[in-house]
């Protein structure tokens, strides 16, 4: 358990339309047709719509990203005995003060590992510092500590959402935390003396994970191929990032481009299925003005699908093309979580990764507000294997698997619009598409 306790640094004019003439008007099953199409449409574009009260601070302030809209609003207790309970598979929101410790309470079985993450999201405007971040443990009802990490916002020093995560794993030869009943979380910050003054809103997840049925493998894989393969090649396709996890927009292999702004975070989420490797690079483009230089400025991340941090590396800008990329990972695997390494021990399950991009607010001072083109270049390797055999449901259900819908969602632009509208929008919204088609269609044939 005590390697989780180090802390890691890694936070217009609208144009008329032409009129058209001779064209009738769509009726009966063709018009039902085609409103069922346009919303599809719109469900399945998870990056081209911002849900505006769900980017808004407990000031009303705009914050930048985007909460759950679904998020469960909760408040932090002062000492556990106050502690107000998450249930796994919720979302929830809250706020961090200055100083202080703030607990959450778990109740837990001793057949599942659990997973809480936190994500803080400062003010645009509070002056950081680079260890200045979020400090998560969990402890069991004696007060022995199952886990403690950090997250800092770097050298940087720019406004960004930091994410750090606690956990209780359920292993035979562990002392602590070992036992069904009543488990805490604790947030605060790492720097309270140098933070800044205003309340951070949060963002908290809660997720358990059950036991394989049977498993041998005991410890972490030693070697795998740490390679580095090329980028790769090919045009960028246009695909906005996500302000947020809740709102991260899919992908899968590919080149992918967007437009980034100082002191924005984009978001993208992968489906990595077991025994693959995620390689990822992010390409920030030229600036007119190449003179000057920002610490850290460009920040590329990997979160797993209960958003822990798995690694993350990040470069200076000078105005001139900058890339950055993360270290060769190992494949995804069950027993990486025997490993001493955390970006091994963070690799344990199959799911939907994340591609977290940031663009340091000091970008601005000598380079412009832009926006600045990013590209990002996604490459999964190895083979899909399967994975353990669960005893149970994970919380959320299949938080842990690669469905259909996944890898549909994460497909080119250029694939199929309906495939795409049930990946994104869910099989209720997928299905009202089919049948619209299928009645549109049954009714345009009739008719010719």
């Amino acid at each position: 358990m005590g390697r989780w306790c180090t802390a890691r640094r890694r936070a217009g004019t609208r144009r008329a339309r032409p009129s058209v003439t001779a064209r009738p008007a769509l009726t009966g099953p063709v018009a039902l047709g085609a409103a069922v199409l346009v919303l599809a449409t719109s469900a399945a574009l998870p990056g081209a719509t911002a849900r505006a009260a769900d980017g808004l601070d407990s000031a009303g302030a705009s914050t930048g990203y985007d909460f759950a809209g679904d998020a469960v609003r909760i408040a932090g207790a002062r000492a556990t005995a106050g502690a107000e309970p998450l249930e796994a598979g919720a979302t929830y929101r809250s706020t961090l003060p200055r100083s202080g410790v703030l607990y959450y309470r778990l109740e837990l079985d001793d057949a599942s590992d659990a997973y809480v993450s936190v994500t803080a999201v400062p003010g645009a405007d509070g002056e950081l510092t680079a260890v200045d971040g979020i400090r998560v443990s969990m402890q069991d009802a004696d007060g022995g500590s199952c886990s403690v990490q950090s997250a800092t916002f770097g050298a940087a020093r720019s406004p960004r959402p930091v994410t750090a995560w606690g956990l209780r794993e359920i292993d035979s030869g562990a002392n602590r935390c070992q036992d069904p009943g009543t488990y805490y979380v604790g947030v605060e910050r790492t720097r309270p003396q140098d933070s800044p003054p205003d309340d951070w809103d949060l963002e908290l997840t809660a997720a358990t994970e059950p036991r394989p049925r049977q498993t041998d493998a005991t410890e972490a894989p030693r070697t795998w191929d740490s390679a580095s393969p090329e980028p790769l090649p090919g045009e960028p396709e246009h695909r906005p990032g996500g302000n947020g996890f809740a709102h991260a927009t899919p992908v899968g292999q590919g080149v992918w481009r967007d437009d980034i702004r100082p002191g924005e975070t984009l978001y993208y989420k992968v489906p990595v299925d077991w025994g693959r490797q995620v390689y990822a690079t992010a390409e920030l483009a030229g600036s007119a003005d190449a003179s000057g230089y920002a610490t850290g400025a460009l920040r590329l991340a990997l979160h797993n699908p209960v958003r822990g941090e798995v690694d993350d590396a990040a470069k200076g800008y000078t105005g001139r093309p900058t890339t950055v990329g993360l270290a060769p990972l190992p494949p995804v695997a069950y027993p990486n979580r025997y490993a001493t390494a955390g970006q091994v021990g963070a690799l344990r399950f199959a799911g939907e990764y994340y591609v977290v991009i940031h663009l340091a607010a000091q970008v601005a001072d000598d380079f412009g507000q832009g926006p600045f083109g990013v590209t990002l270049r996604l490459r999964l390797g190895g083979a899909a294997r399967t994975g353990p055999d669960y005893a149970g449901e994970s919380r959320p259900k299949g938080l842990f698997e690669i469905s259909a819908q996944d890898r549909a969602a994460a497909t080119p632009a250029s694939a199929d619009l309906a495939m795409k509208a049930v990946a994104v929008g869910g099989i209720g919204t997928g299905s009202l598409l089919l049948l619209g088609l299928a009645v549109w269609t049954a009714t345009a044939r009739r008719r010719a």
